[in-house]
């Protein structure tokens, strides 16, 4: 008897991603050629990012700056990574990928609710990647199960 030997997974294209995001019945992200799905929040971490963006759209709201919460996409060409964070904020107009409606590229606040499956990503590769785009300027992490916010 022969021992199991896995396979490497399958790498895709980001075309590839993005062909199969289109249709696809929940989110994921690309990581340079795997694609992850994402797990779903809770009720607490969907009441802080609805909280977090009604601060954030009143106190930036001279400013012009623009909010958007879960369904946009971050393309993170240093990493050839696309993710969706929580919460983003861009001050003045979003910068489309091409054609793309979905997915932005000069986000300058980024915000991560913390989950205990997400924290050690979110706090190190997920933030790597995040400080390679030239817009970025600041990451918030919030602990969704005691009052913190780094």
């Amino acid at each position: 008897m022969s021992p199991l030997v896995e396979s490497p997974p399958r790498l895709y294209s980001a075309a590839e991603y993005l062909a199969l995001e289109e249709n696809a019945e929940f989110k994921s992200e690309y990581r340079d050629g795997e694609i992850i799905p994402m797990t779903g929040g809770s009720l607490f971490h969907n009441l802080i990012i609805i909280n977090l963006c009604t601060f954030l759209r009143v106190a930036l709201k001279p400013s012009r700056s623009m909010v958007f919460a879960n369904d946009v996409k971050v393309w993170i060409p240093d990493h050839n990574h696309y993710t969706y964070p929580d919460i983003l904020v861009i001050p003045g107009k979003p910068e489309l990928q091409a054609p793309r409606t979905d997915t932005v590229l000069n986000p300058a606040l980024i915000i991560e609710v913390l989950s205990p499956s997400t924290a050690a990503y979110d706090r190190g590769d997920k933030f790597k990647a995040y400080r390679s785009l030239p817009s970025f300027q600041e990451y918030w992490l919030v602990d969704q199960y005691q009052m913190q916010i780094d």
